[in-house]
Order: structure tokens, then sequence, then C-alpha cells
């Protein structure tokens, strides 16, 4: 398939696989980009129920921010009509993220308790929507109020406000007083880390017996050395969550997870919040903006 690109969602992996961090890198020159939106230019023999016209999202390892994408056909969801193209580049990344992590890693059920760090990036956000999806009862912790103000409009019961560098010892001891508080005496049953950094130890201290940590990101830049104490005291489990290599190892899973989202936002149960759009020729500015952590949501390029 030949797809003209409309938009291409950005995401942290982008900025890790750029700076020559992220597990997977390629080989140079590479484009990055691994999530979008656009029409069928061109289809080919194999492209089964699309043809030129169609509007459609999905998702490669890199090569997305660019004005045209050869793709596979199986690698491609139809985006429904009413949807906007601009969010359809925003969800497959971080809402399969997030919902592969609450529901088929930690087991997130009606009633549990949520805690969810970095709540106004991509992941974080998602999390605290589908959060509320599936039931549960939501804290969401992030550096800035119009991040907590964004996490709230999407059903945050309680916020959390944090320093957004946590540098000094008593600033963490504060910041576990605090989420110790929020979770009351029986602690988080899971909590969803996209940041990693000072935040983790704290974070784990505030869990509830038999909770599931979720490990999904180091946005602080930091990747925190856990003491193996903490689990065995709390009888939890710590949980590696990384959406990519779960789509490698079962294509049908990323396949049911993908479909189901892209009917939920066709019916509106979800609503992908689109914080900043860049014409192709800001690429950089946008990846600058991620990399910063400044992004409120998703951040997209139009290509």
């Amino acid at each position: 398939m030949l797809v003209r690109v409309h938009a291409c969602g950005l995401n942290f992996p982008d900025v890790l696989m750029v700076q020559g961090k992220y597990q997977r890198i390629p080989p140079l020159p590479f484009i990055p980009g691994s999530e979008f939106s656009g029409i069928v230019e061109r289809a080919g023999a194999d492209a089964g129920e699309f043809t030129v016209g169609d509007r459609v999202c999905g998702t490669v390892e890199f090569a997305g921010l660019a004005e045209k994408l050869a793709v596979s056909a199986d690698d491609l969801y139809t985006v429904p009509p009413g949807v906007d193209l601009d969010e359809a580049a925003a969800l497959l990344i971080t809402y399969s993220t997030s919902l592969y992590a609450l529901r088929d890693r930690a087991s997130l059920a009606a009633g549990d308790s949520l805690l969810v760090l970095g709540a106004g990036g991509g992941v974080g956000l998602a999390a605290v929507e589908l959060g509320k999806a599936l039931g549960a009862s939501v804290v969401a912790a992030a550096s800035s109020e119009s991040k907590l103000a964004l996490a709230r409009a999407k059903g945050a019961d309680r916020t959390l406000l944090y320093s957004p560098d946590l540098k000094e010892p008593t600033q963490q001891k504060a910041f576990g007083a605090q989420l110790k508080e929020l979770a009351g005496k029986d602690g988080f049953d899971v909590i969803c880390d996209p940041v990693g950094g000072a935040y983790s130890d704290p974070a784990l201290r505030s869990i509830a017996w038999t909770g599931r940590y979720l490990v999904v990101g180091f946005a602080a830049g930091a990747i925190p050395s856990i003491a193996l104490n903490l689990p065995l005291l709390k009888g939890c489990q710590i949980v590696g969550v990384i959406w990519g290599s779960a789509m490698m190892h079962d294509p049908r899973l990323g396949h049911r997870i993908q479909e189901e989202l892209v009917g939920m936002l066709a019916r509106g149960r979800i609503h992908p919040h689109v914080g900043a759009r860049f014409d192709l020729g800001r690429g950089v500015e946008a990846l600058r903006m991620l990399a910063e952590r400044r992004a409120l949501g998703k951040i997209i390029v139009r290509c």
C-alpha cells in the first residue's frame, strides 16, 4: 500500500530512537515516526479490503514522519466516518500501550485503585481515560497544573502535583508521603509508571499488597534501581510493558487491541487529546518539545 500521510503522531520512543538510546536502532539515515493517519493513494495486489481513497491509520517501526509511506495492508486500519484524522494519528501507540498494560498485564478490574505517573503525557493520559473506562478509581500525578487539569477532564478522581525534578532526598520523601496519603492504608492496586527516575521508588512504596507495578518507560531520563526487598515485603509484582515487542511476539494480540481501540474511538468512548500540531518542516521542533516533557497529551506533525 502507498499511503499519503495526513499526520504522524509522535511518541517518546521516537525521541529515544533519534538519540540512539532505544532498544532497536535502525541504520542511519532513517526517518522517525511510528504511527500515522492518511489516505490510500495506491493499492497493491495484496491490498485486501482497502482501495484507493480509503482513510486509514496504522503503525510502523519507523518512517512515518514523511509525506508518503509504503506499508503492508496488514498494518492498516480503516478510520471510521466522522473520526478526525488528527485523532486517528494520536491513537494507536499510546492507547494500545495503556490498554495492554492495564488490562492484559495488570488485570485492572472495576473497583481497583490506579496511580498514573506522568498523567499529562500521551501514555499517562490514555491510562487515565482507559482506567476510568475499566472502572478503576484513578489518581493522576503530573508536573504541572495544566497537565492535571487535562487529567481531570479525562476522568481522574484525584490529582497530585509533583516537582518536575526530584533531586533532593527531602523532595523524594515528601513525594512519597503525599502518595501514601492518597493511597490510604490499603495502597494502590496498580501503578502505571512511564516516568522512571527518582519517582519510581516512592511510588513503589505506596503499592498495595499483591499490587502490580507497571514499568512503561523512563521519560525522566534515568533508569531507577529498585531495592528488591520492596516487592518481597509488599508481595507485589513489577511488570514490564513494551508494546512493540508484545506485537512482534503475538501479532494477533496487537490486531485485537488496535481494532478494539479504533472501535472505541468510532463510538466516542475515547478521545485522544492532541495538545500541539506542527507542520513537517517543524518536525525537529516537535521532537524537541516531546523530549523536554512539555507535551500535553499527544503531539502530531501534519505531513
